[in-house]
């Protein structure tokens, strides 16, 4: 199993499949874009399903979140998912998109064995949209999410930053939409993970201040420690339920003490944490010629390093130097 010294055990992984986005958000990157990572540097096909197999079969890993990136951005996903599926024992396995694709691909990403999606959405107005992502592909994500629901990648789960000026009163508006349309929202801070190093503290749009909005609309029913387990999302029920909201607050409120996660970068770095700036490699070790158990001890001494906390609270806290888009979410 991959434990670390404060007694957590890491069973969900996180895997990267590429760095690229069809996106520019402008809390995650530069309108430009970035300096992408060279097709050599990334990690193959088969490289990819070897270590979730290892993750799998040797270390405890029970479920398996392909992100990027833009995860639908990568060539064989769906055999990728597939080939996944067939591992014995057979994770759970989910997708974190921003949907554009997500129609093309939903019924055939059900049928290789992916189990549910986490699609991320900010807004309801196309032109408020437009602003955030710099792209006009608005309606394309709609159609995704339909998409998903329809095929049974079910839980849908949306996620949603809030940014101030630009979709802060929004709150209320999204989750009366997520509800009529059987979608689980779920609201996250602004973290400091944007490739241009301008995340600021002051003004950002907090848990407690998304919490008060809702209140406004909703009647909001904590569901409970007991249900959440390692879960980053404290959730609550709308209105009695059975619908429900949550919300990750990586930094007002911190869960690092319930972390269960360990990050695959799309070029084959180990992270303990996402805002981590350590890594360990294992892309050397595979193309190196390293067997299974050489590959998994690695990976056990990474994660036996990983610290008791983010560190978003301490005053001399530094963002990481890889942005969000490179780490994997």
């Amino acid at each position: 199993m991959l434990i670390d010294t404060y007694g957590r055990a890491a069973t969900d992984l996180r895997v990267s499949l590429t760095d690229r986005c069809n996106l520019r958000c402008t809390y995650c990157m530069p309108e430009e874009g970035l300096a992408w990572l060279a097709k050599p540097d990334l990690l193959t096909d088969d490289e990819i399903v070897r270590l979730i197999r290892i993750a799998v079969t040797d270390l405890g890993i029970t479920e398996v979140r392909f992100t990027g990136g833009e995860p639908l951005l990568r060539p064989g996903l769906v055999s990728l998912v597939e080939r996944c599926a067939a591992l014995r024992p057979r994770p759970r396995m989910s997708l974190t998109t921003n949907g554009i694709g997500l129609g093309r691909t939903a019924r055939a990403l059900k049928d290789a064995g992916l189990d549910r999606v986490n699609v991320s959405l900010d807004t309801l107005r196309p032109g408020v949209f437009q602003t955030l992502t710099r792209r006009k592909r608005h309606q394309d994500v709609l159609d995704g999410l339909a998409a998903a629901r329809a095929a049974g990648l079910t839980p849908v789960k949306v996620n949603a930053v809030l940014m101030p000026g630009l979709n802060d009163d929004e709150a209320p508006e999204l989750l009366a939409w997520a509800v009529a349309n059987d979608y689980e929202l779920r609201f996250i801070e602004q973290m400091p993970l944007d490739a241009q190093h301008g995340w600021k503290r002051d003004g950002m749009i907090t848990a407690g201040d998304i919490l008060a909005s809702l209140r406004t609309r909703f009647r909001l029913t904590p569901e409970g420690e007991e249900e959440r387990g390692a879960a980053p999302a404290e959730r609550w029920l709308v209105d009695g339920g059975p619908a429900r909201v949550g919300v990750i607050a990586s930094v007002t409120r911190p869960f690092c003490g319930s972390c269960d996660r360990t990050r695959l970068t799309a070029d084959g770095q180990i992270r303990t944490c996402l805002f981590a700036r350590e890594e360990s490699d294992l892309r050397g070790a595979l193309r190196s010629g390293a067997t299974d158990g050489e590959i998994a001890a690695l990976w056990k001494r990474a994660m036996w390093g990983k610290k008791a906390g983010s560190g978003l609270d301490d005053p001399s806290f530094l963002q990481p130097q890889r942005p969000m888009s490179a780490i994997g979410g």
